[in-house]
């Protein structure tokens, strides 16, 4: 039976032990997996990218941003496409988009075309991101789903775990164009196996417009700011700069505004009538700023600095990751027994030591005593925060708000890294190619540890004393809410109310 004959009475009778079970559940991890891939492989890729095509450090910042920028700006709409045309639909055409970005990306002549081509890549993750778990909660039973979202976090939390070894591996090896071009054989086993297998599905009550005005004012009052963040050390307080600095405060209070008189906004303002919620998204800013901030300036120190090929660098930031697959759902498990507050609080302050610790790596310190306990010391902190930060903020709102609740705390972890990568080269002064001198590396990149390290430690203290959270033993309001938290970013649940 091909996936044209099937329509939308075949989703939501799917068992995830049937050969079409397993099929869906393929699509969805290698769909999801490709952009998580994505993102993690390009920090490594950083140094080689900017020797090849003689990069600033600006523009490097830039090939960061400009994906996160699109993401971060078009994932709520995203889940709405796709509510609303068909899930499988969007998800198909966000996979070949991103793929034919990710060509661009590979093909790309110059830094103004990787640019361009990574912000187009972003557009992509925005419709093929969300898409995957939208499906998953669509497609199978409902007494298998629980199983089925677990099933792809885990697989997905693989996917990020050998991101780090595959992108250096690649770099050191066919070299940092394949870095983007491996996403587009992936993309055609995806769609070959979406079209095939996985039903149509929909929200057929799904009415009123699309806030695509929001989310334009959304991205532009982001990039603003980050043109002024990022040409600041170069520019410093010139009409350029002082006027995105402007623009973007104009723009985001005409979003602000914008979303308070639509009657189905982008983001919708009664959501921030919980106090609950408001902190815990405020928390999850001041907690993925300064890890974005090291997850983009480590690779730079440990190859530029400390003398790391690209490979040794991607393997160095491992434990991390395997930290967060083995102990993610075990934390979540604890939060439910003990309430949010102190896993919230003790999570960031030693995520906040193993920052720290990172002051130590320099061109001669050995990784077994230097780089080691410092990502492990991280590990275990983001361990132990991740999952109970995402079941507060879904716990803070209606069962039925949960997919917005969720998506909003994406979007603010994303718009927490976009400002991070924008800001920190500025905070510590460097600037130009001094990217490529290990003594300015390392210079700043000692700064930057310490001020990362503060600011996660303040998310660290601010949750204790504002989070109180359900009471100890509740049950959560959401059932995958710490199923999904094997990676380093909240989980995507991209369903509306």
């Amino acid at each position: 039976m091909t996936a044209n004959a099937a329509d939308s009475d075949a989703a939501g009778g799917v068992r995830l032990a049937d050969p079409r079970g397993r099929w869906v559940l393929l699509a969805t991890v290698l769909g999801s997996g490709m952009a998580l891939l994505d993102s993690t492989v390009v920090n490594v890729a950083l140094p080689r990218i900017g020797r090849s095509l003689h990069a600033s450090l600006a523009a490097l910042q830039w090939t960061i941003n400009a994906y996160l920028l699109t993401l971060a700006g078009l994932i709520l709409l995203g889940g709405s496409l796709g509510d609303r045309f068909g899930r499988r639909r969007v998800f198909v055409v966000g996979t070949v988009w991103f793929a034919l970005a990710s060509a661009a990306c590979g093909l790309a002549p110059n830094m103004g075309a990787l640019i361009a081509a990574r912000a187009l890549q972003g557009v992509g993750g925005a419709l093929l991101t969300p898409g995957s778990l939208a499906l998953i909660q669509a497609t199978y039973v409902e007494r298998d789903r629980a199983r089925a979202v677990g099933a792809w976090s885990g697989l997905g939390g693989v996917a990020a775990a050998i991101g780090p070894f595959v992108g250096g591996w690649l770099v050191d090896g066919p070299g940092w164009r394949w870095v983007f071009l491996i996403n587009c054989p992936v993309a055609l086993v995806v769609v070959a196996v979406a079209v095939r297998w996985i039903p149509e599905s929909r929200e057929g009550q799904r009415t009123g417009s699309f806030d695509v005005a929001g989310a334009a004012l959304a991205a532009l009052a982001l990039a603003a700011l980050t043109y002024a963040l990022v040409e600041a050390p170069s520019g410093g307080a010139s009409a350029p700069v002082l006027g995105c600095a402007l623009a973007a405060c104009l723009l985001g209070a005409a979003f602000v505004a914008l979303e308070r008189r639509l009657p189905h906004p982008m983001l919708p303002p009664d959501l921030f009538r919980s106090r609950m919620f408001t902190v815990v998204n405020v928390i999850t800013l001041c907690l993925y700023a300064p890890l974005s901030g090291v997850l983009f300036l480590l690779p730079v120190q440990l190859q530029v600095a400390s003398g790391y090929s690209a490979l040794q660098a991607g393997v160095a930031m491992l434990p991390i990751t395997l930290l967060m697959l083995a102990l993610s759902a075990r934390a979540g498990d604890l939060a439910r027994r003990i309430g949010p507050r102190l896993p919230l609080t003790v999570g960031p302050l030693l995520a906040a030591v193993g920052i720290a610790l990172l002051h130590r790596v320099g061109p001669a310190g050995a990784y077994w005593s230097t780089v080691l306990p410092a990502v492990v010391v991280q590990g275990l902190g983001m361990a132990l925060f991740v999952a109970p930060l995402t079941a507060t903020v879904l716990a803070a709102v209606p069962v039925r708000r949960a997919g917005i609740a969720s998506g909003v705390n994406n979007a603010a972890a994303r718009a927490a890294g976009l400002i991070a990568v924008a800001a920190l080269p500025l905070a510590v002064g460097i600037s130009g190619t001094q990217y490529a001198s290990g003594p300015s590396v390392h210079r700043a990149f000692q700064e930057a540890v310490l001020i990362c390290a503060v600011v996660m430690a303040a998310g660290g203290a601010l949750a204790w004393f504002t989070v109180r959270g359900p009471r100890p033993g509740a049950p959560c309001a959401h059932p995958q809410c710490t199923v999904n938290c094997g990676v380093p970013a909240p989980p995507l649940d991209p369903g509306a109310e």
